[in-house]
């Protein structure tokens, strides 16, 4: 973060940090507190490190960091805006269909594993299926790499079709309450389709939800949709390509309770698309994943490289998805090898 965004930041948190009723607040001053609470972000410095760096006690490091986390997420909480309307929902269609090519989708689904320290109350309830204990964070984002929905806290435990089924934004979504565009014509289709979001084999295939065909003896045309599919699916894995490498903190053992976490995981969401929107992604392109359409090979973001990455939801059981969220699918394939598809796509599969 720059000097020029580090200054704005402060003026917007220091009214909030100083309505904190702590004994704190005079001792240490805001950009003092903002400033430790960054650095323990970006780094992912343990506070006993960060005690020799600044010259504060661990322990009051800890509320420092938590009540500051808490100033950024509510300065910057319009930060993280599901589209309001149909006309909304369709700009951010088109986005894709222009970044992306991939037409009909309003955004792209995953969920992951943030480790946290074992509470020794909380038993297994935190426990997940890579034997680690975890919160897990879901988001929807954008073509742009900005965050549209994130639902953080969920305990590592419950199973990853669960995770989905329990967010606010499934259940508007299941209720019709998102305001999403009518269903529409696709270039060439005949029929009118939903618009969709995309997925991964975490989440269950539904007339809104897309996810890939099962990998088992598939045909030329279905390696089309799921190529063209994971492409455009690329922008939620680089989202948090860029994420992870602006806060590190998520790639560490996070050593609070689940409430705390959630705390920081979430200011550092806010934070990402805050600084996504003033271009300051320029200084993370190694963080990307890159494509080259001639020979089809995919360079890997520079943060798929660390020792530790964030752990996948894992993938959902088969299951008898309904009827018309498959002939949905198909539609999708049959546009991808027909009118929608790019001249470079028999290279991919």
């Amino acid at each position: 973060m720059d000097n020029s965004t580090f200054s704005e930041l402060l003026e917007m948190v220091t009214p909030f940090i100083f309505k904190r009723n702590t004994h704190l607040r005079e001792a240490i001053p805001p950009s003092q507190r903002l400033s430790c609470t960054l650095r323990f972000l970006a780094t992912g410095a343990n506070f006993e490190e960060l005690k020799f760096i600044t010259a504060i006690s661990p322990q009051s490091i800890g509320r420092i960091v938590v009540e500051t986390c808490e100033a950024i997420t509510l300065v910057l909480k319009n930060n993280i805006r599901i589209p309001a309307s149909e006309d909304e929902w369709k700009a951010t269609s088109e986005e894709f269909e222009k970044n992306w090519n991939f037409n009909h989708c309003l955004g792209a689904i995953v969920g992951k594993h943030i480790d946290i320290t074992k509470l020794q109350e909380s038993g297994s309830y935190y426990f997940n299926y890579k034997n680690n204990f975890s919160i897990v964070l879901m988001a929807v984002c954008n073509a742009n790499y900005e965050f549209l929905v994130v639902d953080i806290g969920s305990n590592g435990r419950v199973s990853d079709g669960g995770v989905f089924s329990n967010t606010l934004f499934c259940e508007h979504l299941q209720e019709n309450k998102l305001k999403l565009p009518k269903l529409d014509y696709l270039p060439g289709i005949n029929c009118k389709i939903p618009y969709i979001f995309m997925a991964d084999d975490a989440f269950p295939l539904s007339d809104n939800l897309m996810k890939p065909y099962s990998q088992r003896n598939l045909i030329k045309e279905k390696r089309i949709l799921n190529y063209r599919l994971s492409r455009a699916r690329r922008v939620i894995e680089n989202s948090f390509g860029i994420l992870l490498s602006r806060f590190r903190i998520l790639l560490k053992t996070i050593n609070l309770s689940p409430e705390k976490a959630t705390i920081i995981v979430r200011a550092c969401c806010h934070q990402h698309n805050y600084l996504q929107r003033k271009k300051m992604d320029i200084f993370l392109q190694e963080s990307f994943d890159t494509e080259n359409i001639l020979t089809g090979e995919v360079e890997p973001g520079s943060w798929r490289s660390e020792n530790r990455n964030l752990t996948e939801l894992q993938h959902a059981k088969s299951r008898n998805s309904h009827s018309t969220a498959k002939e949905i699918r198909d539609q999708f394939r049959h546009y991808f090898n027909t009118s929608g598809a790019v001249h470079w796509q028999d290279n991919m599969i």
